[in-house]
């Protein structure tokens, strides 16, 4: 990223958007300048320059809440950057996982479709992950690690089987949304977001249609 080509307000600051990679959550809004973004891209963790202190900062540097970045983008007029994070911990300051946690967006509810409730399922579990809420099943499973969520996965998936083949569809649904539940806290665990799972789905639809079309001519 040639950082000279990017177009910097009048104090020399770019608005930088950080958003959960996996989750795509939008954490917060903050501001680079040409030091904090070069030493963003240098230490791959997130910089800002604070406009009430002005000074640079390093998220995380007092509080552990580190941001390791991803990747950074800019926009089509170069005048604002979307950084896409793993964070450590919440990125608010009031502890929260994302500035924007509680805001309910209204367009999003609007375009409700009936896979949303699985987005909301990752975000949920993302929020658990970085603010560990004492007494939260969520908290439990990442803080006993991955050993646990594998077994309570390979747990899970035996009930579904077992429902299955009992034919028990009342069994086999509540078994199926506990193994949905268990799967995410592991892609969450092992940095997999939900959309690299879609990717390979649909990679693998777009190959199928082409040999299909291939042996019919």
């Amino acid at each position: 990223m040639d950082i000279e080509k990017l177009k910097y307000d009048e104090n020399g600051l770019i608005p930088a958007i950080i958003q959960d990679a996996q989750s795509k959550e939008v954490l917060t809004l903050a501001y680079m300048n040409k030091t904090s973004l070069q030493k963003s891209l240098e230490t791959k963790q997130t910089w800002f320059f604070s406009r009430s202190r002005q000074e640079l900062w390093h998220k995380g540097e007092t509080s552990g809440n580190t941001q390791d970045i991803v990747d950074i983008t800019f926009d089509c007029d170069k005048d604002a950057l979307l950084v896409r994070v793993n964070p450590s911990g919440p990125a608010c300051h009031t502890g929260e996982y994302s500035c924007f946690s509680g805001i309910k967006n209204e367009t999003e509810e609007a375009s409700h479709n009936r896979f949303a409730v699985l987005e909301e399922l990752e975000r949920v579990i993302a929020k658990r992950e970085v603010e560990r809420p004492e007494g939260a099943y969520t908290t439990y499973l990442f803080e006993k690690g991955i050993d646990k969520i594998l077994k309570k996965v390979g747990e899970e998936a035996s009930e579904v089987i077992i429902a299955a083949k009992n034919r028990d569809i009342s069994e086999l649904e509540w078994e199926t949304a506990d193994l949905f539940y268990h799967v995410f806290v592991m892609l969450r665990e092992q940095g997999v977001g939900l959309d690299r799972i879609l990717q390979v789905l649909e990679k693998r639809h777009h190959e199928k249609s082409q040999f299909a079309r291939r042996e019919e001519n």
